[in-house]
């Protein structure tokens, strides 16, 4: 009897069993149904889509190496006898130069940042108080993202400098604000930065007094010549022309140095003299490469300012050629009776 109970019992179990496995698959299978059902068109083709890279994964794999062979294989092809690539550029010797450069980041509260939201097609201002409203604040000031585009130009002129034959000594001062925190946002890798030095405290007190000089357009002083001794303060504002003569007057309040480049003696523009901060940078690096104000004025400004070429003598080389060109074409009076006799 006992034992006829014991077999009895062992079936039962195992129907409650496999019941509650067929209940539980039919769970799982419910709720992957239900999941699919949630799932839109474009979700289950990007899960598909997904599947399909991590099954591929071993073929991509395998393909890297081949083409990484066949790479090698011909790299061996193209060489010489004596075992050197002709693949290979020459090196440039890069000679550091002892001038200093200063990016002044101490502009951060007049430059404003584009607001993100639900008001995408607004952005944040300030009333005469200094707090923060949206537009219908009694004062409007509708400013693109500047502090964005100081942080790109920062990064060009970092790159430039990085790549240059006389690379400068590189300072960037007053950093802080809404600068820095575009900079940890957008480009975490600035903390590793090399050949520059970063500075939260203001160039005057980084930098000698006598020692600096700020290069801004407003300046009635013309810089002819470069002075390796001297740190050349560059002013980090992007405001499109909100704060005229800003950078000049605080190069007066300081009581320090100020000048701005021979733009005007070599060039003509069609646009305002005001460069963008790697503008000014990236053509203090070339005069150093070029030894000429005006090859590196043309080497640096951009097609869209209009820059044309102007001689010695203040005259437009442009104008002067066309004249030149037109007095040829025309003959004079005397030969035309000439040959009318």
């Amino acid at each position: 009897m006992a034992e006829d109970s014991v077999k009895s019992e062992a079936p039962a179990q195992q129907e409650n069993e496999n019941g509650e496995n067929k209940s539980g698959q039919k769970a799982v299978s419910s709720n992957g149904e239900a999941e699919n059902q949630t799932l839109s068109k474009r979700q289950r083709k990007k899960l598909l889509k997904q599947q399909k890279w991590e099954d591929e994964r071993e073929l991509r794999k395998q393909r890297r190496k081949e083409r990484k062979q066949q790479r090698r294989l011909q790299r061996q092809d193209d060489e010489g006898g004596d075992g050197q690539s002709f693949r290979k550029r020459p090196r440039r010797e890069v000679t550091p130069s002892s001038l200093r450069m200063v990016v002044d980041c101490s502009f951060d509260d007049l430059m404003l940042i584009k607001v993100d939201g639900p008001r995408n097609n607004m952005f944040l201002c300030f009333n005469r108080e200094g707090s923060r409203n949206w537009p219908s604040s009694p004062v409007v000031l509708l400013l693109f993202q500047d502090v964005r585009k100081l942080h790109k130009q920062i990064q060009r002129c970092y790159a430039e400098n990085r790549r240059a034959l006389h690379p400068v000594q590189f300072y960037l001062t007053s950093l802080g604000g809404q600068l820095k925190q575009s900079m940890d946002e957008k480009d975490k890798g600035w903390v590793n930065w090399k050949g520059i030095s970063i500075k939260t405290e203001h160039y005057s007190e980084v930098v000698a007094k006598e020692d600096l000089l700020y290069l801004t357009s407003d300046s009635p002083n013309v810089l002819e010549e470069l002075d390796q001794k001297k740190a050349y303060v560059i002013g980090g504002l992007v405001d499109h022309n909100h704060h005229k003569g800003i950078t000049f007057e605080r190069a007066k309040e300081l009581g320090i140095e100020h000048a701005q480049l021979p733009l005007s003696s070599f060039v003509k523009m069609n646009s305002r003299k005001v460069l963008a901060v790697n503008h000014v940078f990236e053509i203090i690096l070339a005069y150093l490469e070029k030894g000429s104000w005006q090859e590196a004025f043309f080497t640096v400004l951009p097609q869209r300012k209009g820059a044309v070429a102007v001689d010695q003598d203040g005259t437009n080389a442009q104008e002067k050629e066309e004249e030149d060109s037109d007095s040829d074409s025309e003959p004079d009076a005397t030969e035309q009776l000439e040959k009318r006799a």
